[in-house]
Formats: structure tokens, sequence, C-alpha cells
């Protein structure tokens, strides 16, 4: 006889969350602040740095400047030449950081190997950090002060919270400890009352912490890392992972008797997997997908970072005005 507990597993559907939906709120809230700022005669300002003929980087930018341009956010694109030196790098971000109608500076990483990342990342105002990087930034979010927030983790929050997921009181527990995902992830979570455990590659016996997890965050760039026998059944799972598999035999593994993915592996050369394996999907509560779960919130992140900056560094409310 089957009890009523496991039937209820059996039949769950998990939640879907859908993070282009999200985004796609999270702009048009933006876009409402930036008219109300403009109406005061302040218009908010980004300045993207790319250096260098990086294919992959220079899609990402413009589709960053495009959507400034759509929420009406003011957007510069710097493109100084791959033989730049750090002094020059760091002149730059002095300009920047001396212009009013700048509000956020993005230095789109990686930097060719010569040019010292830390500096430059170091370099950039506290109150124009709108990757939530500088130490400064660090310090506030973990003595929970107001100010910039990574922008990875701070769409994860925004996916449990517009989706009404409960995290306070939960077991959290984040798999990978990056200082742009993991620990700022960790850190927010413990702010919103979450109990929080913080994994990683060289953590023992890991399946031991992911079973007891109410809140899963996968964030250790391994594809399919975390197996669907490291899940409790019913858990929010947030899949940060984005993953490039070419083998044939492993796109079948992740996605079997997928013709949609295997059609796209012989046209793209490749398909995406996130650091959660698929299979661990059909028993969680809820989860996001890979693509269009967390990945899409970057960007709606960086322009809600834009706007936040423009009122802090005014003295306005980061949240209203």
């Amino acid at each position: 006889m089957v009890c009523r507990d496991t039937m209820e597993e059996m039949t769950n559907t998990p939640q879907i969350l859908d993070g282009v939906a999200i985004a796609g709120q999270i702009k048009a809230e933006v876009a409402v602040e930036v008219k109300q700022l403009t109406a005061r005669g302040i218009t908010p300002g980004l300045a993207v740095i790319l250096v260098g003929e990086v294919p992959a980087s220079q899609i990402y930018v413009r589709s960053k400047v495009k959507t400034c341009g759509e929420l009406g956010i003011y957007s510069e694109m710097l493109t100084p030449p791959e033989s730049i030196t750090t002094d020059e790098m760091l002149a730059l971000v002095a300009e920047l950081n001396a212009r009013e109608d700048i509000d956020g500076i993005l230095i789109q990483l990686p930097l060719p190997k010569h040019v010292d990342t830390k500096r430059l990342l170091e370099a950039v105002s506290p109150d124009k950090d709108v990757d939530g990087f500088h130490p400064v930034n660090v310090g506030r979010l973990q003595s929970g002060q107001p100010g910039l927030a990574p922008c990875t983790p701070a769409g994860i929050i925004e996916i449990l919270k517009r989706s009404n997921l409960p995290v306070a009181g939960q077991n959290a527990v984040v798999v990978g400890r990056s200082d742009i995902v993991g620990k700022p992830a960790a850190m927010m979570l413990l702010n919103a009352s979450a109990t929080v455990t913080v994994c990683h590659s060289k953590t023992k016996n890991l399946a031991e912490f992911t079973r007891e997890a109410d809140l899963l965050v996968a964030a250790i760039g391994r594809p399919g890392y975390v197996t669907a026998e490291m899940v409790k059944p019913g858990a929010t799972l947030i899949d940060v992972g984005i993953n490039r598999v070419t083998d044939v035999a492993e796109v079948e593994e992740f996605f079997p008797g997928d013709a949609a993915r295997a059609a796209t592996l012989a046209k793209r050369g490749s398909v995406v997997v996130g650091d959660i394996h698929p299979a661990a999907f059909a028993i969680s509560g809820a989860y996001t997908p890979v693509p269009g779960g967390v990945g899409a919130l970057t960007i709606a992140m960086l322009m809600k970072n834009t706007v936040t900056a423009a009122k802090l560094r005014r003295g306005l409310s980061a949240e209203k005005d």
C-alpha cells in the first residue's frame, strides 16, 4: 500500500520559476522609477567599459546598452584597445568616478591578462559600483546597510520573493563559494532569516548537506553536479549554472530522448546545462530552468542597481522617492 504522502510526492508538479517573466516585471518597475527621476531633472547614467574584441562580451554589453535605452537610462559604452595598460584604465575609471552624469560604472570581465583586474574593480567608487564587487559594498551587504548588491544573487532573492516562496526559517544550502555569487547569495539568504550552509567542491559528504536543504542554490560551475539523489523531495532548486555541453553522449545523459536539444546540439555545437542535473527538477517543489531562470535577471538587476545608485548618490531612498 502506498501512503498518501508518497502519492503526493509522485504526483507533484513542480513550479517553474520563470526568470524571463520576473525580469520583465523588474524592468517595467525600473522604467517607472526612471520616469519619476527624470521628472525631477535626474537621468540615471551607466558607463560600461569593454576592453578589446571579445565577441561574447560585445554581445552582452550591447544587450545592456540596448536595455538602458528601452528603460530611459543614459548609457555610454567605452571601448579602449586590448593594449590599454592598468594605469590608463585607472585614469579612465577616475574620470568616470568624477562625472556627475554617471551613476554606475561597469567593467566588463574578463580583462586582458596584463591588466590588474582587482585594482580596477577596487578603483571604482563604491557608490557607482553597480556590480556590487567593491569591498565597501561587500561590507554594506554583510552589515545590512543600504548599498549595491551583486546582480545575480540579488536576482535570486527577487525570484524567491516574487514567487512567494518562503525563505525565513528555511534550511538553505549554497553550493559554491565565489565572491560573485556563492558568498553574497549566502549573505542575502542569511539577511532574509534563512539558516544557511555554504558548501563547495571540497565539502565532504556533500549529499548529506544538500538532502537537508529546503532551498538549494547551485553555483559551482559544473554541469549536472547536483544529482536527483542529492535533493530533498519538494525542495526549491535555484540553478545558477550556465554550462555548455558539446558531447553527444553527455547531452543524451542529461536529456534522454530530447529531440529538441539533440537538434540544438547538431545546429549550434553545444547545449546549455545548469549545475543541477535536469532529473532533479522532477522531484522539486519549484525550480529555475536553464536557460530562462536566474540568468535572465542579471541585466534587469543591473538596471535596478543603476537607478538605486542614482537615488543613493542624491540622498534619496533606494526603494521609493
